[in-house]
């Protein structure tokens, strides 16, 4: 059973460095998450060969679009094995309860996560977007609602796991992006946090691309990103 806490970013255009990559790694060690780009190049037969490979797969399409269209592209994605998809909150309440709805009844049920804000957008950019709250208050908001549609968690930034765990409590999962290592760089991520600070501040998966797909020795990056979390408090 894979407890790993990391699923590593499939950041690639086309299948064939991806897969070379995912020949580096290892399925009880991490999961993976297959994105717009890759997806829409190398399409539903590159997910079956990833769980194939007995990778866990978190198929990162966001989905927003009318109810009907949502459920549908949902329970097609449950058809494909994957272990967690998304939808993006904003779609509002009757859009994510359809998705939750198409995902019961399929015959495999992966989570159903919902996105919340953005981790490239600051308080600024929700200006221009004629939104006044700030971007803690905006992801709670959206997070309370997520919930109260019956979906398992959301995608959120770290820097907002510890006010999120407080409000949603221990079983609605928290996944977070803009993860790099002490000393990486922030790249286009606004909001980031080392994996150690994350899952301290309670998050229960860690989205992380570069730091290991772009190493000379992926699976030794993955390790040492591992060992980073599982060290002792103090140690």
């Amino acid at each position: 059973m894979n407890n790993s806490h990391i699923i590593v970013s499939l950041d690639y255009a086309e299948e064939k460095p991806a897969l070379e990559l995912v020949t580096q790694l290892d399925p009880n060690k991490c999961r993976l998450k297959v994105g717009k780009e890759l997806f829409t190049h190398a399409g539903p037969r590159f997910i079956e060969k990833l769980t194939d490979k007995d990778f866990d797969v978190f198929l990162d399409l966001k989905f927003h679009d009318i109810p009907n269209t949502v459920a549908r592209a949902c329970s097609a994605a449950a058809d494909l094995g994957v272990w967690m998809l998304n939808v993006h909150a904003s779609g509002g309440r009757a859009m994510m309860q359809s998705a939750r709805e198409a995902i019961d009844k399929s015959s495999h049920q992966p989570l159903l996560i919902a996105v919340t804000i953005l981790t490239s957008l600051s308080d600024q950019d929700l200006i221009e977007l004629g939104i006044t709250s700030s971007v803690e208050d905006q992801v709670l908001r959206l997070a309370e609602l997520t919930k109260s549609a019956g979906l398992d968690g959301i995608v959120c930034s770290a820097q907002e796991v510890s006010r999120l765990r407080m409000h949603m409590g221990q079983n609605f999962k928290l996944i977070t992006p803009g993860i790099r290592p002490a000393g990486y760089a922030s790249d286009d991520q606004k909001r980031v946090m080392t994996p150690a600070e994350a899952i301290s501040a309670g998050s229960d998966y860690l989205v992380i691309g570069r730091p290991v797909t772009q190493s000379e020795n992926p699976l030794q990056a993955l390790l040492d990103i591992e060992a980073e979390i599982n060290v002792p408090e103090g140690g």
